[in-house]
C-alpha cells in the first residue's frame, strides 16, 4: 500500500524525484505502536526535508510480508523494517522469509555497486533477528526470560565511531521488548561481509547485565538494532502502564525498578533524546547521501531539540 504526502499547489511544475520510504511490517498483522511511531518519524521527517526542497514529495509504501506475503518493492529509497511477536525461526520454509533474504541480499549487492545512492535498511528488533540469522553473524537464542522495559545501550569503540551512535558517547536508553538475544558474536565473518559490532547489552570488557549483541553493521546498507529507537514516549508510557505489564515489570525487576523507569521516561536525555536521534540521523545521513545525484539540497541533522523532529502537533497527527 502506498501513502502519497503531495507537495503544495504552488509547487513548481518540474518537481524533484519523489522521496520513497517503505515501512516493512513485521508485526504479524499484530496492532502495536511501532507502525504509529515509523510514520510519525516518517512525517516528521518529510517536513525537516522540505525546508531545504519545498517541492519534494514523500511517498510511504507499507507491505506485511509475514501475514499478507508482501515484499518490499525494489524502487524505494530508504527501508524501515519493524520489530513483530514471536520466533525468528517461525518462517523458515515459507515464502516470505525467503523473500525477505532475497530482499537483504538485494540492498546489499545494491550497495556495493551505487554507494551512497542505492537503498538502504535499518532494521528493529524481529528484523535484527532475521538479518542476524540470514548473514550468520551471530546465534539466536531463546532468553531465558523476557526483558522489556526502558534499558541502557552500551556502545563499542566502532559504535561511538560510527555515524548512527556517534552522538550518543558511551551508551544510550531505549525501549527493549524482547525473548530472543543474538549471543556468540562470528566476528570473522562479520568482517568478511563489512560489517561492525555498534552496541551491546554491557559495557565492552563486562557482562553484568547480559551478553547479547544490540547494534550492528550487518553488512554494507544494512544496520540495525535490537533495540526500539522508534518507540517515543507516549507509546511507552501506554505500554507500561498497563495493568499486566506493570505487574509483570515489578514482578521481574521490583517497585523500585519500575517507579525509576517511570521517570526517566521524563528525562530528555533518555528514551526521548534516542527517539529524537537515531532513526531521524539515519534517515538523515542517508538522504544527504543520495542528495547531490537525485538534484536534492542536503538537510542539517537532527538535534535534541524535540520540536524538530516529533512536535506535539504531528504527534496528534500520527496518533490518528
Amino acid at each position: 500500500m502506498t501513502d502519497t504526502i503531495i507537495a503544495p499547489r504552488n509547487a513548481m511544475i518540474s518537481r524533484p524525484r519523489p522521496l520513497r520510504i517503505c515501512l516493512v511490517d513485521m508485526n504479524d498483522g499484530h496492532e502495536n505502536q511501532a507502525m504509529r511511531c515509523f510514520r510519525l518519524i516518517s512525517s516528521e521527517f518529510h517536513r525537516h526535508v522540505r525546508k531545504q526542497n519545498p517541492d519534494i514529495e514523500l511517498e510511504l509504501v507499507h507491505v506485511s510480508p509475514r501475514d499478507k506475503d508482501e515484499m518490499p518493492p525494489n524502487d524505494c529509497d530508504l527501508y524501515l523494517s519493524s520489530g513483530g511477536p514471536g520466533s525468528p525461526f517461525e518462517g523458515d520454509g515459507k515464502s516470505w522469509c525467503s523473500g525477505y533474504s532475497r530482499f537483504l541480499d538485494g540492498v546489499v549487492e545494491d550497495t556495493l555497486s551505487r554507494g551512497d545512492n542505492a537503498r538502504s535498511l535499518f532494521g528493529v528488533c524481529y528484523s535484527f533477528e532475521m538479518i542476524v540469522r540470514h548473514f550468520k553473524v551471530a546465534t539466536m537464542a531463546l532468553r531465558a526470560t523476557r526483558k522489556f522495559g526502558v534499558m541502557p545501550i552500551y556502545t563499542t569503540r566502532e559504535g561511538r565511531e560510527h555515524p548512527l551512535l556517534e552522538v550518543f558517547g558511551d551508551r544510550l536508553f531505549a525501549f527493549e521488548h524482547r525473548n530472543w538475544e543474538a549471543i556468540d558474536l562470528d566476528e570473522a565473518q562479520l568482517k568478511k561481509i563489512g560489517g561492525s559490532l555498534l552496541a551491546r547489552e554491557s559495557r565492552e570488557g563486562q557482562d553484568d547485565k547480559g551478553v547479547a549483541v544490540l547494534g550492528l553493521l550487518a553488512a554494507p546498507g544494512v544496520e540495525t538494532v535490537q533495540f526500539h529507537p522508534e518507540a517515543d514516549r507516549m507509546g511507552v508510557v501506554s505500554w507500561v502502564r498497563k495493568p499486566d505489564q506493570a505487574a509483570a515489570f515489578r514482578m521481574a525487576y521490583g517497585d523500585e525498578t519500575y517507579e525509576r523507569m517511570l521517570k526517566t521516561l521524563d528525562d530528555p536525555n533518555r528514551i526521548a533524546r534516542t527517539f529524537s536521534m537515531l532513526i531521524p540521523g539515519w534517515l538523515t545521513r542517508k538522504f544527504n547521501g543520495m542528495a547531490a545525484e537525485r538534484g536534492w539540497n542536503r538537510c542539517d541533522p537532527p538535534s535534541q531539540d524535540l520540536t524538530a523532529f516529533g512536535s506535539e502537533s504531528v504527534r496528534t497527527l500520527g496518533a490518528n
